[in-house]
């Protein structure tokens, strides 16, 4: 008796999930094959818009070729100069708490919630107009002129493309550095520093070797979004065409003079490029930490 009595419990907390669980899973598959869905569409009308003779004629050009170039360099650097920066904000503020951390905290989600042309509009106004700015633009004029015999400034030139894409993509790579530090079990550095370690020691030795994949999440995450960026760079850089023409403003540029086909073109580019860096980085294991 008791075992059939278990038996028709069991049926009866069976029957009970499934009635239960599909409309909920469901209601979410639901929404979320929707949004699926609607990116892919996106992406495919832009496919379907032209044809491969017209993509690679576009590519050709040679301010295109420009674009690609100046494109991936200074999205490198960014990403570089962004996990460099992201590293140590982002270790204090997971390990240590102190006063005003949340008004650094509201601080440094600043480039994410504003509005990108209102931070190139802060970097445009910061180096014309202010003696820090101009002290600023005269180093980097000497410095240039010492390193490649002319002198390249920074606003409305390849520096002001790089910092633009800077300022956004390092809060990006901050906010990942952090949720890297958080994860870390904060004992194997506590036990580092009880064997005699400084925390710098500690630091390199323990906490860096075990936060490789949020390095490299971080700075794919810049990256990627490094590639995206807008905004800062129209009004910062100006899109001046063979010299801070980017792939983003090539879109805008394409786009003025109706070339619809260009611009779908340079977007297309955009999408593979930044797709393939965000495969890879969930093929070596980083998805989870990266977004």
């Amino acid at each position: 008796m008791s075992s059939e009595k278990e038996n028709l419990d069991k049926k009866k907390t069976s029957s009970y999930q499934v009635r239960s669980d599909i409309p909920f899973l469901g209601g979410f598959g639901a929404l979320s094959g929707f949004y699926i869905l609607a990116i892919v569409m996106m992406i495919a009308s832009l496919c379907t818009y032209f044809t491969f003779d017209e993509f690679w004629k576009t590519i050709k050009q040679p301010h295109v070729i420009y674009s690609i170039k100046l494109s991936m360099l200074s999205c490198t650097i960014s990403a570089i100069l962004s996990v460099w920066v992201a590293v140590p904000i982002g270790y204090i503020m997971s390990r240590f708490n102190f006063r005003g951390k949340t008004v650094i905290d509201s601080i440094l989600d600043i480039p994410i919630v504003l509005p990108p042309l209102v931070i190139g509009l802060c970097l445009l106004i910061f180096f014309s107009q202010t003696s820090m700015g101009h002290a600023l633009e005269a180093a980097c004029e000497k410095l240039t002129s010492w390193i490649f015999g002319k002198e390249i400034g920074i606003t409305y030139d390849i520096p002001a493309v790089i910092i633009s894409q800077f300022m956004v993509a390092c809060a990006f790579a901050v906010r990942t550095m952090r949720v890297t530090f958080d994860q870390i079990d904060a004992r194997y550095e506590k036990v580092a520093l009880t064997l005699g370690c400084s925390r710098g020691q500690a630091f390199w030795t323990v906490v860096l070797p075990q936060a490789n994949k949020g390095l490299i999440a971080a700075g794919t995450l810049a990256w990627a979004r490094s590639l995206g960026e807008f905004g800062p760079i129209l009004v910062f850089a100006a899109a001046i065409e063979m010299k801070t023409e980017v792939l983003s403003t090539t879109v805008f540029m394409e786009l003025q003079v109706g070339n619809i086909e260009g611009s779908v073109a340079a977007s297309m580019i955009m999408i593979i490029s930044a797709m393939t860096v965000l495969i890879l980085a969930r093929v070596f294991g980083l998805g989870r930490v990266a977004i």
